[in-house]
């Protein structure tokens, strides 16, 4: 009888170690969002130059909308702003439920392009950053590849050397010691985001979150090693037969579980603010994106009145035809756990 106890504690302490199968919780695909989502009509707290309105201008105006399998949200595309009126029309939706432990499949077609663009699906706690972000597909002006980031309070680091096919920046994820960055990892293709990520037809990002470990994939649409599970969001999935992901984030120096809370779904749209506007020029966009706060490590200021008197974004003030390509379409997101 000891025996048969000890072995059966056994295996369940070898499946709770290493079981990676999960069941499909909650799916997510065209006026479906609408139902799961809330449209979010706050202030960007990375002062980008958007007006994030709420549900019933979205759908007015047509920066949200669905069609079959499509749900699309974009920016305003037709306006010429007032550089003293709120900024351009934008859609930030936020899930009504929160998740700790689990996994997220993204079918996407299209992300945003187009210099300004700075588009984001990330997973946050109430309490920033003492309950963390995790940031799974956003960049900035089209600068591809990918990254996947981790934001948190001190004392959450992560390993040089881990099981990842991308390439580690920052592997402090303090926010407080990185200003903002947090620890990232850009993924190791091309077409991970942007231009070449649209023009290959999209693809599948997937996060898998426990309290051992985070890691993020991407497969695109034109990759022929694609997941069954996740090719055809199956109900019941199988992280381990995934192979290696590009971003790696093991509880090795980091309790995850204390740095990590429950998370609600960010999808989101921003122009220029912090990150996009500061590396505006630098990454081969023409005109003015600057705005005075920075995230991602700005130019430094000569004087802070100079800030002020740059932070006026033209740009997205007088090009409105330049966000056209800046849309979302979402096929489905699958959520197991």
């Amino acid at each position: 009888m000891f025996a048969s106890r000890t072995l059966f504690a056994l295996s369940t302490l070898v499946v709770s170690a290493f079981g990676a199968t999960y069941t499909q919780t909650d799916s997510h695909q065209g006026s479906g969002f609408l139902k799961s989502f809330t449209h979010q009509a706050i202030a960007d707290p990375t002062h980008g130059r958007v007006n994030y309105v709420d549900q019933t201008t979205a759908l007015a105006q047509n920066l949200t909308f669905s069609s079959g399998d499509h749900f699309v949200i974009r920016a305003d595309d037709t306006t010429v702003l007032s550089a003293s009126g709120p900024g351009r029309n934008s859609v930030r939706l936020q899930s009504n439920k929160q998740y700790t432990t689990h996994v997220t499949v993204w079918n996407i077609r299209h992300m945003p392009q187009g210099c300004a663009t700075w588009p984001a699906l990330w997973e946050v706690g109430a309490d920033w950053p003492n309950q963390g972000e995790i940031d799974v597909l956003e960049g900035v002006n089209d600068q591809s590849p990918n990254q996947s980031t981790l934001h948190t309070s001190s004392g959450c680091s992560m390993p040089a050397s881990r099981s990842q096919t991308g390439t580690s920046g920052s592997n402090n994820c303090d926010v407080a010691a990185t200003n903002n960055a947090g620890c990232g990892v850009t993924a190791n293709k091309a077409n991970s985001y942007g231009p070449g990520f649209n023009n290959a037809g999209g693809g599948w990002y997937a996060m898998e979150r426990t309290t051992s470990f985070i890691k993020v994939w991407f497969w695109s649409r034109t990759d022929g090693s694609v997941p069954s599970d996740v090719l055809n969001g199956a109900t019941s999935i199988n992280t381990d037969n995934w192979g290696t992901p590009y971003a790696f984030f093991p509880s090795q120096s980091c309790d995850l579980n204390s740095h990590f809370g429950e998370h609600n779904i960010i999808i989101n749209l921003t122009l220029c603010g912090d990150w996009a506007g500061a590396v505006f020029n630098q990454d081969g966009c023409s005109g003015n994106c600057v705005g005075k706060h920075s995230r991602r490590a700005p130019p430094t200021w000569a004087h802070p009145l100079i800030a002020t008197r740059l932070c006026i974004p033209d740009f997205v003030n007088n090009n409105p035809s330049a966000f056209t390509n800046a849309f979302f379409d979402i096929q489905w997101l699958k959520i197991y756990g």
